[in-house]
């Protein structure tokens, strides 16, 4: 199975991103968005285990009974997720202490197994490689988007760090944070808005896209029949 680099990205950042068009991963998603630096954090996090995993999954498809591959995946995963979070729990204690227990469940998370099961399991080390890049991409970028909004509205400011301070003030004094979307229900009102906005995008560039097909088929359609009327004049 071959794909174009460009069409893996497009697909795992785009329009098969794992969290607004698949809902993979819904539990870290509502559960690490209050800050965009937990995002952040979390997203490095599932990109690097599904970078390596896929990889080393893709390595060692052929030799994995089907009868244990499930098995056989998950304790690949835990192993790239365990060095990641000594990695964190060395180097980004604050991120550590605020994502907690979220990050070992990386483990479980649907989307790397999801990948591992349709993807790395069927195809050669580098295009897992890129798969894993960019579904993770497109994970960030889904967590930061709903992170953004989230922190923006329940605190007036955004890129606070782990422990809450600091953070850019976007808006101003004016401003009365709505503690609600620093809350779950605030998570599921974000996630469920910017859902129904990538659908709406989605679906205008479709139809735009039909539009454009149709309107091409109809102009090669006529292009004989006047081919055909010079002839005749000629």
């Amino acid at each position: 199975m071959k794909t174009s680099i460009a069409k893996q990205f497009r697909e795992g950042i785009i329009t098969n991103n794992p969290t607004f068009v698949q809902l993979l991963g819904m539990c870290p998603t509502l559960a690490t968005t209050t800050s965009v630096m937990n995002a952040l954090g979390m997203g490095a996090a599932v990109t690097v285990v599904l970078a390596f995993s896929n990889l080393f999954i893709s390595l060692v498809r052929k030799i994995i009974p089907k009868q244990v591959r499930i098995a056989s995946y998950i304790v690949i995963i835990s192993g790239f997720v365990t060095a990641v979070e000594l990695i964190i729990k060395a180097f980004f204690p604050a991120i550590d202490a605020s994502l907690g227990l979220f990050i070992p469940l990386i483990v479980v998370n649907c989307i790397i197994l999801a990948r591992a099961e349709a993807f790395a399991s069927k195809n050669s080390p580098f295009p897992s490689v890129i798969d894993g890049i960019a579904t993770g991409i497109g994970f960030l970028l889904a967590l930061t988007c709903i992170a953004f909004v989230r922190e923006l509205l329940g605190t007036g400011a955004v890129f606070a760090g782990a422990d809450g301070t600091g953070g850019i003030k976007l808006l101003g004094d004016w401003y009365s944070p709505a503690s609600i979307f620093l809350l779950p229900s605030g998570a599921f009102l974000t996630l469920g808005f910017l859902i129904a906005l990538v659908q709406k995008i989605s679906g205008v560039i479709t139809e735009r896209k039909r539009k454009r097909e149709n309107s091409q088929e109809k102009s090669d359609a006529a292009e004989p029949v006047t081919d055909m009327a010079e002839g005749a004049n000629e």
